[in-house]
């Protein structure tokens, strides 16, 4: 097959050619959007799902409806050792610029200004070394306390009192979400309440890994009223046909059902995965109807990079106890595992591994979906350590 027009794209938020089983979510997003847009109170989204899932495509195509509607988007990715305050601030700031050079003046754009110096003020932002200015006296008194608690709520109300007065909404789209601390998420759905209390027109739709709801339930009780959690899983046999015939079908070629089979026993759905099976399928495939030998050929290509590329740079960020701990996991089989089973592989007693849990929770390689239990957060990744148990580096 031609190789530049290979359909099938696998990389990190990369827009697969066919967006299937995500219907449900987007119909969520869809009202969200338009009863924010309507001044009517709705629970703004936080997107969950395991790596490779698709939660970054997802919110992408979220924004897009979300512009498609009049809205004003905002669009970061958090991640670890940058603070919420110097992330957002700048986009902030580019936005009430916009607002500010819309014909007639505002009041509202123009305090909007005022309190977002004040909140530079006291955070001490600076982007690429440059600090952040703004050629307008601060709001003295408002979003200056140096506690985001109490300064983010007020910002975000004032940026939503801006974009209302300009006769627009806000959306605020945040990824891998899971890297803002405590204080910061606390901070951020306190803002969101201020927002629902006063049915302003700013609306959030944030994704990370399936470890938030009980991150955000720790930080406000309130959380699960104010937010909702949906779940973007692995697709059924049946959408990962659809993923991977519908982007070749224009090309007229198609695939045996035997090797469609094949593909989803490989990947068990998983996005990322179908889109690494399909382009290597592409690229190997010179007739239709595609065949299992094919798929067979292209599984041994799609496995070494995968294991190079999306597996590795994940393991090696680790340190040799953290690896361990994960190799003991691997080792008990797939599916969770019982603290006291890792544990028990690592001849240590369950009281000697928190802190290296609690490492590997907060780099996003595990969570723990029921009380005492672990399970991997990237799909697959027990496969990868069995598959390389006998090399040296790992």
């Amino acid at each position: 097959m031609d190789s530049v027009k290979n359909p099938f794209s696998p990389g990190a938020g990369s827009p697969p050619p066919e967006l299937v089983g995500r219907d449900k979510l987007t119909e969520q997003a869809d009202i969200l959007l338009a009863r924010i847009k309507h001044r009517r109170s709705e629970q703004s989204m936080i997107l969950t799902g395991l790596r490779g899932v698709g939660k970054t495509v997802l919110l992408n195509e979220i924004e897009r409806m979300a512009i498609r509607k009049g809205y004003r988007t905002i669009s970061i990715e958090a991640y670890e050792g940058k603070p919420l305050g110097p992330l957002i601030a700048p986009h902030l700031r580019q936005l009430l610029f916009d607002l500010d050079r819309v014909a007639g003046t505002s009041d509202k754009v123009k305090r909007g200004l005022r309190v977002l110096r004040s909140f530079i003020g006291t955070v001490r932002l600076s982007v690429l070394n440059t600090p952040i200015e703004l050629d307008i006296d601060p709001e003295r008194g408002t979003a200056d306390s140096g506690n985001l608690e109490v300064d983010l709520p007020a910002l975000f109300v004032a940026v939503a009192e801006a974009a209302e007065d300009r006769g627009c909404a806000v959306a605020l789209f945040i990824d891998e979400i899971q890297y803002l601390n405590r204080q910061e998420l606390g901070a951020l759905i306190m803002a969101l309440h201020r927002i629902q209390q006063r049915q302003l027109p700013l609306a959030m739709v944030s994704a990370g890994l399936p470890v938030l709801p009980g991150l955000a339930g720790e930080s406000k009780s309130y959380a699960e009223r104010l937010l909702s959690f949906p779940i973007v899983g692995a697709l059924s046999e049946a959408d990962s046909a659809r993923a991977i015939e519908e982007p070749v079908r224009a090309a007229g070629v198609s695939f045996d059902p035997a090797a469609l089979k094949e593909v989803f026993r490989l990947t068990k759905g998983y996005p990322y995965f179908l889109q690494e099976w399909g382009y290597q399928i592409w690229k190997i495939a010179t007739t239709s109807p595609i065949t299992r030998k094919v798929v067979d050929a292209a599984t041994k290509v799609a496995i070494t990079r995968l294991d190079e590329n999306f597996f590795r740079v994940r393991f090696d960020r680790l340190t040799p106890s953290e690896k361990n701990f994960l190799r003991a996991m691997a080792e008990i089989g797939p599916g969770p595992s019982r603290t006291g089973d890792i544990a028990d592989k690592l001849k240590t007693g369950i009281n000697k591994i928190g802190v290296v849990r609690a490492n590997l929770i907060r780099k996003g390689m595990i969570y723990s979906p029921a009380h005492g239990d672990l399970a991997f957060t990237v799909p697959l990744f027990d496969e990868f350590m069995k598959r390389n148990a006998s090399r040296n580096d790992l």
